[in-house]
């Protein structure tokens, strides 16, 4: 692998990782279509900006930026892939799990957060803290060519959605660490 970029990650041992399994709500699957958790690494990148957290994202090679944005304010999930969620600028609460599940998770996000959310488990901005500069980098499996959006609304193909979602394989390597890391351990 080639050397590292120029802007690391925090070390491993010094960061906070928390895990909730997020168990499923009307129509939304959340975690019990994947087994997986929604992984929150507190302070991951140190000195975030878009530009360093893309390039370390595509260094290590296991997903891919895709967009530069805040985070819908609407509970919305994916079937086709799992996301990655980099915050770059501002803070914010942001709500996983969906609006009326009493087991939503409900967590508090800073520059150098990263988030990874399994397919299937909501999520939306539920406070944006920051005055409106809030900005994450948000990514996907390099195999994947598409991300669909889902709602856990009526008229949706909620058979067809745990299906795909339980097709999808989870990460091989961390996205951020690589080799070593959280999401190896699920």
């Amino acid at each position: 692998m080639p050397s590292k970029p120029s802007t690391t990650l925090a070390p491993l041992k010094s960061i906070r990782i928390t895990a909730h399994p997020i168990p499923a709500h009307g129509h939304i699957p959340n975690s019990s279509a994947t087994g997986k958790p929604l992984l929150h690494y507190h302070r991951a990148f140190p000195s975030p900006s878009a530009s360093t957290i893309e390039a370390h994202l595509t260094h290590v090679g296991v997903v891919a930026p895709r967009w530069r944005y805040t985070i819908y304010p609407t509970s919305h999930f994916h079937s086709t892939a799992h996301e990655v969620l980099v915050v770059s600028r501002g803070r914010a609460r942001l709500r996983f799990g969906g609006d009326a599940n009493p087991d939503a998770v409900v967590a508090q996000v800073e520059p150098g957060d990263a988030v990874i959310v399994p397919a299937g488990v909501a999520h939306r901005m539920e406070e944006d803290q920051s005055g409106g500069v809030f900005e994450m980098v948000g990514a996907y499996p390099v195999q994947s060519e598409h991300w669909d959006m889902n709602y856990g609304r009526g008229g949706e193909d909620h058979e067809g959605i745990v299906e795909r979602i339980r097709e999808i394989g989870w990460f091989d390597r961390d996205p951020f660490y690589g080799d070593e890391g959280p999401v190896l351990q699920c």
